[in-house]
């Protein structure tokens, strides 16, 4: 409708039309404003139902990942150990229960009249009993040598072997050294055999005692006081302070062991490094503050034994990282912490993990199912089922391997994550994800380029992951020094299991061999296998260390 075409046919003055227009203008321009504050309201609405949706998604990721690591049996809840627990009790109670059947179905039998034969019990597979173990032979002889029957004598077929694992609890004994003494009366001088240098001159603790004393506090995570209980239910004294005093002791001597196998590490030119937090006891508070161990393990692909050093630190600050590694210069495997990012900018290569990567999406499918995440975890199956066909392969083949088949599917995973990335909504978990994989592209793909480079990073984590377990007895760790003691001792442990070695075995023969070793011999002293052209296997979950830094009393 035109307004002045109106007014115009009613012959409205002019002063009338215009306030009329005018009036009609302003209510106009007065809807097209509350409009635009509408449209406005609407926008910042939208924003921030984006923003609340984004954070409602962040917190129920947090939730879904709080609940598996407090009801989840996952492989990401809980560590190879802990899950040994739940099936250690799974498997009492079901023996439990067999017996209770059996007994019950014996008790049962023996109340029948009818004597019907008994059935063959049915046993379980089972491993063979270690041949190195030592046989104790008993032999049982029926009591007649003549049949019950016909009275003939007895002709001997064959034999019905069977054989029982026992064990003997630590056993304490004395040894006695008896050194007479000669005197020459020309002389008039006393002539007797050398005391031989020991670790603890004069003490009263033989190797095996002070081997049986280290490993029960370093890898059964048994706290001194403890062993204590345990000696005194053999009549024996051993105070808790004495045996500090010998892990003292113990690690001074075997420190040079320690320095020597870290130089040795430092030699490799793919290492793998991590860190976790243990709790340290601050007495000025009466509270324990938070340090860091540090972790540093050679490449599971290259050749040459295995070697794993532990850096206990007050601190989680990069500059722990570049003092241990020094003027060490080569492929770092590690994961996103910021305090190697110095290290990069220094010379060193970075290797991304793409274990860090793949938890990323698996953690966003956990809670619901989400395609992308579900898509991605394929793709990471796929390299990693080709890092398992060649795994036996030599380094030239597996190169060749990664070149030809693993390279293509990197680059279509790329690919697809960008595109993917332009489709996916800012702040999201989902965003988060393929970030963190975007970002680290160059260090996450540069394994494929050479058959030396790991993919991930469990080797070192799986070297620390038990912690978890161990501070569960230990708790905290007494002082620096304590901290220090421990991580030096338990990265000879380590590094003796990686090799395939007792650790107690080799423990006593260290110490005895120890005093009278010399510096140019230390390397015989050091828990490594004959060097060979195979790389060294990574242990089973259930031969994996328990890193205990108890502290000294």
């Amino acid at each position: 409708m035109d307004l002045h075409a109106e007014l115009a046919r009613l012959n409205a003055a002019p002063e009338l039309t215009e306030w009329v227009a005018g009036t009609v203008q302003k209510f106009i321009d007065q809807a097209e404003e509350e409009a635009a504050e509408v449209r406005r309201q609407i926008a910042r609405r939208d924003t921030e139902l984006h923003c609340a949706q984004t954070k409602i998604q962040a917190l129920t990721l947090e939730l879904a990942h709080l609940r598996r690591m407090r009801f989840g049996a996952r492989s990401e809840a809980f560590s190879p150990e802990e899950r040994d627990l739940f099936q250690d009790t799974l498997a009492s109670d079901m023996a439990a229960a067999e017996a209770e059947l059996a007994r019950k179905q014996a008790e049962a039998a023996a109340t029948t009249e009818s004597q019907s034969p008994r059935a063959p019990r049915p046993r379980a597979g089972r491993q063979p009993l270690p041949e190195h173990l030592p046989r104790i032979e008993h032999r049982h002889e029926p009591e007649s040598c003549t049949c019950g029957q016909c009275g003939k004598n007895l002709v001997k077929i064959g034999e019905d072997i069977s054989e029982q694992l026992d064990v003997e609890p630590a056993r304490f004994f004395v040894h006695r050294h008896i050194r007479p003494q000669y005197a020459c009366r020309a002389c008039e001088t006393v002539s007797a055999a050398p005391i031989p240098p020991a670790v603890i001159d004069g003490g009263m603790a033989a190797t095996g005692l002070l081997s049986w004393v280290a490993i029960s506090k370093f890898l059964d995570h048994l706290p001194l006081y403890r062993l204590e209980q345990i000696a005194a239910r053999d009549g024996v004294t051993l105070s808790r302070t004495t045996m500090a005093e010998w892990v003292g002791r113990i690690g001074v001597a075997l420190q040079p062991l320690v320095d020597r196998l870290a130089m040795l590490l430092l030699e490799r030119s793919v290492l793998h490094a991590d860190e976790t937090p243990v709790k340290q006891l601050d007495p000025g508070r009466g509270k324990t503050k938070r340090a860091y161990l540090w972790a540093y393990r050679s490449n599971v692909l290259e050749t040459g034994p295995p070697i794993v050093v532990f850096d206990y630190q007050p601190s989680r600050a990069g500059q722990h990282a570049r003092n241990f590694l020094s003027e060490w210069r080569g492929h770092l495997m590690v994961d996103d912490f910021g305090g190697y990012k110095a290290l990069f900018a220094d010379g060193v290569t970075e290797l991304g993990c793409f274990a860090h990567a793949r938890r990323k999406y698996f953690e966003l499918n956990a809670d619901q199912p989400n395609p992308i995440a579900q898509e991605a975890l394929c793709r990471i199956a796929a390299l990693y089922a080709i890092e398992a066909e060649g795994r036996e392969l030599t380094v030239e083949a597996r190169t060749v391997v990664r070149q030809e088949q693993a390279q293509p599917l990197l680059h279509s995973l790329h690919d697809w994550l960008r595109q993917t990335r332009m489709t996916v909504a800012h702040g999201g978990g989902t965003a988060k994800a393929i970030d963190y994989s975007l970002k680290r592209w160059a260090a996450l793909s540069r394994y494929a380029t050479d058959g030396r480079l790991p993919i991930d990073n469990n080797p070192v984590e799986n070297a620390i992951r038990p912690i978890a377990i161990g501070k569960k007895n230990w708790l905290f760790v007494g002082s620096e020094r304590a901290g220090k003691r421990a991580a030096a001792i338990q990265s000879l442990l380590a590094t003796a299991t990686l090799n395939g070695l007792d650790p107690t075995a080799w423990l006593r023969d260290t110490l005895e061999k120890l005093p009278t070793c010399l510096n140019s011999q230390i390397d015989s002293l050091l828990p490594l296998r004959a060097n060979d052209d195979t790389p060294g296997p990574t242990p089973p979950p259930s031969d994996r260390l328990t890193l205990t830094l108890a502290a000294a009393a």
